[in-house]
């Protein structure tokens, strides 16, 4: 396994990893995370793909920018990745937040995805179960209460609100997803099943799976 950074990609250097060789596979963590999200799984993923593992921006060893810390933006951060290590396709498995940027960018640049893993994704806040969005919520508005006192808080305020504010697709949107699409979520994730099973009849084509565990299934060892 391999880790470096790329010369400046729009306004940022991506940190990223990557094993093996073949057709590109892209890796995509979730909030708050890194590429170290998927350690257990690239050596295996490399022995059929060239696998790249990348830092978000603002996440990991990936600098924040200037740039809109959004959903949106990290779809076009990708973009340019890709155009940057002259990947023209790749299949993408996106995890949470991860997931939300596979979407996203699927739905964009339908023409650089070959295939799409959708793991624990979902349209907007209201798919994430109140149990869990609640905390979140509180956190966000304290944050954002004290961002413009405190680097830390704005930066808290930064990765909690894009739990609270992105990504806001529509399941009309859904359509212009044209790759195969693999959605899968855990049995107890926090995404509530209802809203995995919408996403997952909105994309045409697409297969749905439920795999034991909670949201964290990606995590573990192939």
């Amino acid at each position: 396994m391999r880790g470096g950074c790329d010369p400046v990609s729009m306004d940022i250097k991506h940190y990223f990893v990557e094993s093996g060789s073949g057709e590109p596979l892209i890796l995509l963590h979730g909030n708050g995370e890194s590429s170290d999200y998927f350690k257990g799984q690239m050596d295996e993923f490399g022995r059929s793909y060239h696998v790249y593992a990348l830092d978000t921006r603002g996440h990991g060893r990936t600098e924040r920018g200037t740039m809109p810390f959004t959903i949106r933006q990290f779809a076009d951060d990708l973009l340019g990745f890709m155009d940057l290590h002259g990947i023209s396709a790749a299949d993408i498995l996106g995890f949470s937040d991860g997931g939300n940027i596979a979407m996203v960018f699927a739905m964009k640049y339908p023409s650089r995805v070959k295939k799409l893993i959708l793991n624990g994704a979902n349209l907007d806040s209201s798919g994430v179960k109140r149990s869990t969005q609640i905390p979140i919520e509180i956190g966000y508005k304290m944050a954002s209460r004290f961002a413009s006192k405190s680097a830390s808080a704005l930066a808290n305020s930064e990765m909690l609100g894009l739990m609270v504010n992105d990504p806001n697709v529509s399941v009309d949107e859904l359509a212009g997803i044209t790759c195969p699409t693999l959605v899968i979520a855990g049995t107890n994730d926090m995404i509530r099943e209802s809203h995995t099973r919408l996403i997952a009849s909105g994309i045409p084509g697409a297969e749905l799976v439920f795999i034991r565990g909670n949201h964290f299934i990606a995590a573990q060892p192939c």
